[in-house]
Order: C-alpha cells, then sequence, then structure tokens
C-alpha cells in the first residue's frame, strides 16, 4: 500500500502527473482570512508563528484547482464557501459555536448537500474519545476524512491530498487500506505530520505503543 508525504509545492508535484491519475482528491487548502497560524512544539502545545503568515496563508490561484481537477476524477474540496466552489456540498456540523458552527466542503461527486456531525475540538475537546491533539490551525479530525472515504471512495482507489497539514488524510486512508499520495510545503507541519503518522502506525500495529495521556496523539 502507497503512503506518503511529499514536502514540496503541489503544484510542482501536480505539473507531472497524469491525467485522471488519481480517482479521489480530498483537499484543505488554506484561505485567506486565517490567521491562526501554529505548530505543536515539543510539549504538545499549538504555538504562533506569524512569519510563516505569507507563505501559508495565501489561497489557491485558479491554476491551483484546474490542476487538481485535471490530475483526479473526483474531488472533496473544503473551504467551497471561501473559494466559490459550486456544485454537491458536504457540510460538517461541529457541534460548536467559536470559528463557526461548520465547515463547507465542494464534492463533485453529488448534486445535493450532504451532512456530517461529529464534535470535535482538537486539544480543548473534553470528550477524551473524540480527542485529537492540534498541530495545524485548520486541522480536522481522523473520523471526518474516514466517512468522506467510506462514502465516496471505492475499493483500490488512490486519494490525493495537496495540502497534508496534520495529516489526518493520511492517517484516514492507512487505517482504511487505501493508497495514498500528498503534499505539504512547510517543513514544520511536515515533520510533525511524520511524527504523528509514525505514532499513529505504532499504535494500530500495536508495535511497542506506550499510551501517554499528556501527549495523546489520537
Amino acid at each position: 500500500m502507497v503512503n506518503q508525504v511529499f514536502l514540496m509545492d503541489c503544484m510542482e508535484y501536480m505539473k507531472d502527473i497524469p491525467d485522471n491519475y488519481f480517482e479521489l482528491a480530498i483537499c484543505d487548502p488554506m484561505y485567506e482570512n486565517n490567521d491562526a497560524i501554529g505548530i505543536k512544539d515539543g510539549n504538545s502545545h499549538l504555538t504562533h508563528r506569524k512569519e510563516y503568515k505569507n507563505i501559508i496563508n495565501k489561497a489557491p490561484e485558479e491554476n491551483y484547482f484546474k490542476e487538481l481537477k485535471r490530475i483526479s476524477k473526483n474531488q472533496i474540496i473544503w473551504g467551497a464557501n471561501y473559494f466559490g466552489l459550486k456544485g454537491g456540498y458536504i457540510f460538517w456540523n461541529k457541534n460548536q459555536t467559536c470559528f463557526g458552527d461548520g465547515e463547507l466542503a465542494y464534492c463533485s461527486l453529488i448534486n445535493s448537500v450532504k451532512y456530517f456531525e461529529y464534535t470535535w475540538n482538537g486539544m480543548l475537546q473534553e470528550n477524551m474519545k473524540n480527542k485529537e491533539i492540534r498541530i495545524h490551525p485548520t486541522q480536522k479530525p481522523v473520523a471526518l476524512y474516514k466517512w468522506l472515504l467510506e462514502n465516496y471512495a471505492k475499493e483500490n482507489y488512490k486519494i490525493f491530498d495537496s495540502h497534508v497539514g496534520s495529516g489526518s488524510s493520511r492517517i484516514a486512508c492507512y487505517e482504511l487500506g487505501f493508497d495514498f499520495t500528498g503534499c505539504e510545503l512547510d517543513k514544520d507541519y511536515w515533520q510533525a505530520q511524520e511524527t504523528r503518522f509514525m505514532e499513529f502506525k505504532k499504535k494500530f500495529h500495536n508495535e511497542f505503543y506506550i499510551p501517554d495521556e499528556e501527549n495523546a496523539l489520537f
């Protein structure tokens, strides 16, 4: 099973990929109004890194969407309301009032609105069952990506994520047995998701895994 994340600009990666190579792209590009730039430090605390704002916090240009649709047969793209994407939609209800009630994704596979409800708020979540330490400002729960894959991906699909961020999409694909390829431009986020993925694999395969409630990534 392929499961890899390249430390590179997704535009550089996509230019060499054949048309319709991936069956499904599930992506969460950054948009310009998000001010929270952070990374998990050694103590699992979110630290602010404003110096990266002009790089990470820039919305994709039109050519990004053209390339994404060229290399993938279908797409699920978070931030549909920010990018003006029209079509079918998926609404994730967070059951919280801070940072909005939920998030909206464009989905090329449907022509209606589908609804997914899951209460999660990163390391602020009081319900330990749903706890995931936040290592990225726009991080989404693994459970959300698993739901997307279970509903919109078929066996042997190759999945692509242009903005891997925290690595939740990567973990969901590994757990469900899908080939996964992704890109992450920022080296600190890339390293953070690599660490998170390796910890997940240890737990998933029960390889020398020792739970640590103070630094739980899952």
